[in-house]
């Protein structure tokens, strides 16, 4: 497996900054030259429901402090991501990686970002820079849903 670089460095926890919450990538496959650039961020945040016991533990400490009002239904769970061992949301890439031939793909990061609303913004500027449908050897087929490879064709 090779491991993703930037500035032609390998990323370690160490490496990244830690504000960061993820970064824009291009993976190369390196005998054809074809490339996608995607976002990845470093840790997902979901909403999960409490459980009795650990709602009665809260119900109990508010008690305690002297706070009214009703009780939390859901907290936030952060969870760190895949991002070492992720290759692409690309079908195809994701076929060459489940056929062994991982040693054939550059995994670059573009970009690391500081918000989930820059991480999209970046995406896609970078994306418009490189050009991708417009360029053959890009396995990106659209951008952000909206602008398809199809629609360039006159």
């Amino acid at each position: 497996m090779s491991n993703w670089l930037w500035n032609g460095n390998d990323v370690t926890e160490d490496v990244i900054p830690e504000i960061s919450v993820g970064f824009v990538y291009k993976i190369e496959h390196i005998p054809t030259g074809k490339y996608y650039i995607g976002k990845k961020s470093l840790e997902s945040v979901r909403n999960v429901k409490i459980g009795v016991r650990e709602l009665a533990r809260i119900k109990e400490q508010r008690k305690l402090d002297g706070i009214r009002g009703s009780l939390p239904k859901k907290k936030k769970v952060r969870k760190s991501s895949d991002w070492e061992k992720y290759y692409s949301s690309n079908e195809w890439i994701k076929e060459q990686i489940t056929e062994g031939k991982s040693d054939e793909f550059k995994r670059s990061v573009l970009q690391f970002c500081y918000s989930k609303k820059s991480l999209s913004y970046y995406e896609v500027y970078w994306m418009f820079k490189y050009d991708v449908l417009s360029d053959e050897n890009c396995l990106n087929g659209n951008i952000s849903g909206k602008f398809y490879r199809k629609d360039l064709d006159n």
